[in-house]
């Protein structure tokens, strides 16, 4: 039902017939600016919107909000405001006959993703968005997403790509500022440990292991071969210190990739009888290769102690969305020599 709206969606695609060359957009990524006035964001309604945009992202140690949120009145949109790279519209008005989301690219500013609400009255608004606040968050999810992997696919560590083509058959651009990596039995590390006066660690992590059943991908399975695989390539500096995923924070959805069953997990992990180190979230995404029978695991984690998390999580998470597999690469193989005749 979620994908069919997030299609009809995209159908009320507003277009823009200006050919001008726009400003660089302001803001950060997953900062939304919303222009709504005062008589209803302070109601219930409005509230609505807030609560939605600032729904706590799943997997992290503490609560972040998925967004941050800025908030104008109408009136207060000046030339400066209207350059931030996500914004929300919220019109209710009886000039509109029914609820609906409109959204449009690059109106002020580039790049630039404007939602538009509008609703008849405020208690068809307010019923509208409590009802869909889904489909908003994922909505500029998913904006941000597509921006990090253009930027992936211009600027990324070109060693690793490589190193993962050459052990897995697959490719996967991870950010260039990762550029430390450690092998090891169908297994690969990729962190920026080696970046000095850093506090923080981003790491990403790609294994494989056989395909026996549809059981490799209960949660049981995914935290007993993750603790395994971690246990062997990743210990800590000293005898029986390794990385361990905490259990009880563990979820697992299923997902799409390709048009192929995906199986995603998001938790915390620590470290192993090391009560110095500390910890951190993660996000996995299990695939079956088919031409290998194996399956693929691709992971990022983050250490970063006392410090917000949303942001790191969500750049590295978005790398994971590049990864290709060996059959996604002979099809596109095959396409650019079909294109090419």
């Amino acid at each position: 039902m979620k994908k069919a709206f997030l299609f009809l969606l995209s159908l009320i695609l507003l277009t823009s017939c200006s050919k001008e060359i726009k400003r660089h957009s302001i803001g950060s990524p997953f900062e939304v600016l919303v222009v709504c006035d005062d008589a209803l964001w302070n109601t219930p309604a409005g509230q609505a919107l807030s609560q939605a945009l600032e729904t706590p992202v799943p997997g992290l140690p503490q609560k972040e909000a998925t967004f941050k949120v800025t908030r104008v009145n109408n009136e207060e949109l000046s030339s400066t405001n209207k350059a931030f790279r996500n914004i929300i519209l919220v019109d209710v008005s009886s000039n509109h006959s029914k609820c609906e989301f409109r959204f449009d690219r690059d109106i002020y500013a580039s790049p630039q993703i404007v939602m538009a609400i509008n609703a008849p009255d405020k208690h068809s608004f307010g019923k509208f968005v409590s009802d869909n606040p889904q489909v908003i968050v994922d909505f500029f999810t998913e904006k941000e997403r597509e921006a990090q992997i253009a930027e992936l696919n211009k600027r990324h560590n070109k060693q690793a790509l490589a190193l993962i083509k050459e052990k897995f058959g697959c490719e996967m651009k991870i950010p260039s500022s990762i550029s430390g990596y450690k092998r090891g039995n169908d297994f690969l590390w990729f962190s920026d440990y080696n970046n000095p006066g850093k506090v923080e660690m981003l790491s990403f992590a790609v294994y494989s292991y056989p395909y026996t059943s549809p059981d490799n991908f209960t949660r049981e399975n995914f935290i007993h071969k993750r603790d395994s695989v971690m246990m062997e390539n990743i210990p800590g500096s000293e005898p029986g210190q390794y990385i361990q995923t905490d259990a009880e924070t563990v979820t697992t959805t299923d997902a799409a990739y390709n048009g192929k069953y995906m199986s995603v997990a998001r938790g915390l992990w620590y470290m192993k009888n090391d009560d110095m180190f500390g910890g951190g979230p993660f996000v996995s995404h299990s695939i079956v290769d088919e031409e290998n029978g194996k399956v693929i695991v691709v992971e990022a984690f983050v250490y970063a102690p006392n410090k917000e998390k949303r942001g790191f999580m969500r750049k590295l998470e978005s790398a994971l969305y590049t990864l290709k597999l060996p059959a996604d690469l002979v099809a596109e193989d095959a396409s650019t020599k079909e294109n090419k005749k």
